[in-house]
């Protein structure tokens, strides 16, 4: 099992450590580096300037946001990022929620799996450097009738195939992600719910497209924080599940909350949820139960989280993505290397 960062958001409040971070990271074996966008940093910029500032590691997006951008943006950016950082980039994909879709870019969110297929498609076809048509639901290329004509992408990517990986959270999501992309990007992953919230539908997937689970990457996001008060340590945590879970989309659309009720967590995310979106985030972090927030985070000592790696490592995940959590760099730069040592622990490293 390898592992990998995720920076998250540039501007959340940790921009000045962000790249002491990425440095460690590459310093200390990590594959992977990701970082996300919402509607506020972009990740191209961002890893961009980790590329420029790192020798090994790779650096992916998680996510680029397809409401964002038009496929061949898309390509074009990944062929770009792939070229200056020597072969590093992993392109990461995802529909967003319905809120920043249609609030923040104005495309409607409707039927996310068919513009999800034919975006995949087409930035393939694009980084192929086949010349570009397109005859689809969602996509036209070039459009009937005018002057544009198939065109071919200039740049060279470093690589003949770039690694595509899809952000997924529902079933039929997560087995669409299994036939069509090389790796899946899963939020609030519990080991023991695993094989039931996503590898199943995974394999599907796989089976469907006459493939098996042999070099699709399983990454799963998990925030790490190392001590030994583990209940604390839990509770820093509260905020960042009660948005999810509460406030991440409407009442009717969100993802995070259906995903922990099918966790066994249904009575308690609809509390969350009436909590949070009547305006009271304090009631709905502590409405959290302790066993969600433990369940989807490494938390503890190092054989503690030695122990928690193994169980996700036996459960089918192959890249461990690891947020490391802390009040100051210090924190978070002893949560990298304490990821490390439980790997050496666990008896994980590859």
């Amino acid at each position: 099992m390898r592992l990998g960062i995720n920076l998250g958001y540039w501007g959340a409040g940790m921009d000045s450590d962000n790249l002491a971070v990425a440095q460690e990271a590459d310093r200390l074996g990590y594959d992977v580096c990701w970082a996300a966008e919402a509607y506020g940093s972009d990740v191209p910029t961002v890893l961009s300037w980790v590329a420029a500032q790192t020798t090994n590691i790779d650096i992916g997006s998680a996510i680029l946001q397809i409401p964002a951008r038009q496929p061949a943006m898309t390509a074009m950016t990944a062929a770009t990022l792939d070229s200056l950082s020597g072969g590093r980039f992993r392109l990461g994909l995802g529909v967003s929620g319905p809120q920043v879709s249609e609030g923040w870019y104005g495309v409607k969110f409707d039927k996310p799996l068919s513009r999800t297929r034919e975006y995949v498609e087409i930035v393939r076809r694009a980084m192929s450097r086949e010349r570009l048509s397109y005859e689809g639901e969602h996509w036209t290329l070039p459009l009937p009738g005018g002057p544009g004509k198939p065109l071919k992408l200039t740049v060279h990517p470093e690589r003949e195939h770039i690694p595509l990986y899809i952000a997924a959270i529902g079933p039929k999501n997560l087995e669409q992600t299994g036939e069509i992309a090389d790796g899946a990007l899963l939020i609030f992953p519990s080991a023991g719910h695993l094989e039931e919230t996503a590898l199943r539908h995974l394999r599907a997937g796989r089976e469907k497209a006459g493939l098996t689970m042999t070099g699709f990457d399983v990454c799963p996001t998990l925030p790490i924080a190392l001590g030994e008060n583990v209940d604390a340590l839990a509770d820093m945590f509260r905020p960042y599940t009660a948005l999810y879970v509460g406030g991440m989309g409407s009442r009717k659309q969100n993802f995070y909350n259906q995903l922990a009720g099918r966790m066994g967590y249904e009575r308690e995310a609809a509390e969350i949820q009436d909590k949070y979106l009547a305006g009271d985030k304090d009631g709905a972090a502590a409405a959290v139960p302790h066993q969600l927030i433990d369940s989807t985070t490494l938390l503890g000592p190092v054989e503690r989280i030695a122990d928690r790696m193994k169980e996700y490592d036996a459960a089918g995940v192959t890249t461990l993505t690891l947020s490391p959590a802390g009040f100051t760099l210090d924190d978070r730069l002893a949560a990298l290397r304490a990821g490390t040592e439980a790997l050496e622990l666990a008896g994980l490293v590859t």
